[in-house]
């Protein structure tokens, strides 16, 4: 698989399977028993990994909504929530 192909497989992840795939990832480095350029392949993996995680949880970030409310109290819409 080449390295465009690893890229446009992670950027299709949801923030689970990037997640559990950062997982599996990072077990094996902690393992210690995968060698050195298997290695530096699965240290790249894991930072598209982290960065698609990273994407993932900004994209929910910015949909969090407060629900704004009119005069009686009734629920009116919502609106962005400030500092998001």
């Amino acid at each position: 698989m080449s390295e465009t192909d690893r890229d446009a497989d992670v950027a299709e992840m949801s923030f689970e399977q990037a997640m559990g795939e950062l997982e599996r990832v990072v077990g094996q480095l902690e393992r210690g028993d995968v060698a050195l350029e298997d290695s530096i392949r699965l240290y790249e993996r894991g930072a598209r990994l982290k960065k698609r995680c990273d994407q993932k949880l900004s994209e929910a970030e910015e949909k969090v909504a407060a629900i704004t409310l009119d005069a009686d109290g009734n629920p009116k819409g919502t609106q962005a929530v400030e500092g998001l």
